[in-house]
């Protein structure tokens, strides 16, 4: 069974970090999950990495083709929506507004499913803290992420999909420990967020995807 990891930097974490590198698969939660798989169940699967640091939806959707279709993953996991929101924060107001994400993430599922019919997905939650990077703009990143997170749950269900709500998770780590302890600037997760998300995404790829 071979398992890709799509979305960006939160996915990324370093697996771009040049030929010959010793993890491939990033340093985050897919490393993570591609260990405890790797361990657990030897043999049995293959792991991809194709995050990119700063992808939107529309980039990600663009390459499919090369880093989707082609590599003929049996499992898709993506996580992507907070570069949708924090591009139109910038400079150059790059974003992809709530509705015109919802699109493009559904024909990159559709679209996906059409191409690979037994491929099984785990769309992911995007999420934020206040803290950092977010802190100036908090009400905009709350709502709009979570606009993003409304978005990914429909899809899921309307494409009989896997939804992994994450947001609930980090709001709770919350009242064990400061926000940037999960989320160093309020979005990349630290080591110890990476472990929350890849525990996260375990119990549900074993409930709902290795058992059955």
């Amino acid at each position: 069974m071979k398992i890709l990891f799509q979305g960006d930097s939160i996915t990324d974490v370093g697996r771009n970090a040049g030929a010959g590198s010793l993890t491939p698969i990033g340093q985050g939660y897919a490393m993570l999950c591609a260990a405890t798989l790797g361990a657990k169940y030897p043999g049995q699967f293959t792991f991809e990495n194709r995050g990119i640091s700063g992808n939107r939806i529309v980039d990600v959707y663009a390459r499919i083709k090369a880093d989707g279709w082609n590599l003929e993953p049996d499992v898709l996991s993506i996580l992507i929506g907070v570069n949708d929101v924090w591009h139109e924060l910038g400079a150059n107001r790059n974003g992809v507004d709530a509705e015109r994400f919802y699109r493009v993430y559904k024909m990159l599922v559709t679209d996906t499913v059409e191409r690979i019919p037994h491929i099984r997905m785990i769309l992911m939650e995007p999420f934020v803290l206040n803290c950092g990077a977010t802190a100036d703009n908090w009400e905009t990143f709350r709502t709009e992420t979570a606009l993003r997170g409304e978005a990914v749950k429909q899809i899921a269900s309307e494409c009989g999909q896997i939804f992994l709500p994450l947001q609930t998770m980090f709001d709770e780590a919350c009242a064990l420990a400061p926000a940037n302890y999960w989320l160093g600037d309020g979005v990349h997760p630290t080591v110890s967020g990476h472990k929350l998300i890849a525990d996260r995404w375990m119990a549900a790829f074993e409930e709902k995807i290795l058992i059955k």
